[in-house]
């Protein structure tokens, strides 16, 4: 009973309702290698056809844990200043179903040799389901109510990078939109959508010939809700391996691993270990896989890694 209290509660707090907004845009430990989802200036950035495919189950043991797959795709388009992306993203969470695409185009200036600076806008809409009569409690006052709602949005951001860093700021939510009740009921007052500011960055060091350095840093903040920051520390050997350390701030502690198989082609998994007490003692943590491949545009081979 304990854990579906538990569940009930964060389903609430995360997907539809309270007054104190929480985190509600689907985040990733692996955000760092595809950030299309929280900035669509990101799109276009590996200058090729860059795919990836991400599966993350989260409190893993507990019911109703989050779970999130998401395809992504972008790329430049040849011989202009502009990229194009999509993400199709589905999170499920108890009651609760997110299914949602979002679209990014992205204006890309050349500052120097080695940087541009991206403008980016997205255009996105979700579908969010909650059905209240799934609840194990089976209350009878709860068995014609719940959410089922299309919502279009959209997003706005900036991202400066090169090679070697990137630095961007994003409002992926642009639009505070209540939902509604059963599709064609009336709005819920509690169950509204809400923006989010997100600011990364991120350098590679050289610390030898056979070992680079990438500190990477998030900030996340929605209105109502405590502010958030990840710090993570990803280490590349020889060109091949990444280990990584990520702190996230309410969360967890998370460990970070990736195999450059090739230039174009990167396999990656991170565990997640909670702090937050009342979780972790119901559960083992978060798992998170991630597939990506870049495909070349230009008739030269991708040589060398991508580090973004």
């Amino acid at each position: 009973m304990k854990r579906i209290k538990l569940l009930l509660i964060v389903t609430s707090l995360l997907c539809s309702a309270g007054h104190t907004h929480a985190q509600q845009q689907v985040m990733f430990t692996q955000y760092m290698f595809n950030q299309l989802a929280i900035n669509p200036a990101y799109a276009g950035i590996h200058e090729g056809i860059s795919t990836s495919l991400l599966a993350r189950e989260q409190w893993v043991g507990f019911d109703g844990a989050p779970s999130t797959q998401t395809f992504s795709i972008h790329s430049p388009i040849k011989y202009r200043s502009i990229a194009l992306g999509a993400v199709l993203v589905r999170d499920k969470i108890g009651i609760t179903d997110q299914f949602g695409a979002y679209f990014s185009y992205a204006y890309r200036i050349q500052l120097s040799d080695y940087s541009k600076l991206s403008f980016g806008l997205q255009a996105s809409f979700n579908q969010y389901r909650v059905d209240y009569s799934e609840n194990i409690y089976n209350d009878p006052n709860l068995a014609n109510q719940g959410i089922n709602d299309l919502s279009p949005n959209a997003g706005a951001g900036i991202m400066w990078h090169s090679d070697r860093f990137y630095l961007g700021v994003s409002v992926p939510q642009l639009f505070s939109n209540a939902l509604y009740e059963g599709g064609e009921g009336a709005a819920d007052p509690d169950a509204k959508l809400v923006r989010h500011y997100f600011v990364s960055g991120g350098y590679v060091f050289d610390l030898n010939p056979n070992l680079k350095l990438k500190p990477n840093i998030l900030f996340k903040w929605v209105q109502g809700a405590p502010f958030e920051i990840d710090i993570n520390a990803n280490f590349l050997i020889k060109d091949i391996v990444w280990l990584g350390l990520s702190y996230r701030s309410l969360d967890s502690f998370d460990a970070l691993f990736q195999l450059q198989i090739t230039p174009q082609f990167q396999l990656g998994y991170s565990y997640d270990f909670l702090t937050t007490t009342d979780l972790s003692r119901v559960n083992s943590g978060s798992h998170e896989i991630m597939i990506n491949y870049v495909f070349n545009l230009k008739s030269d081979k991708i040589v060398t890694p991508r580090y973004f």
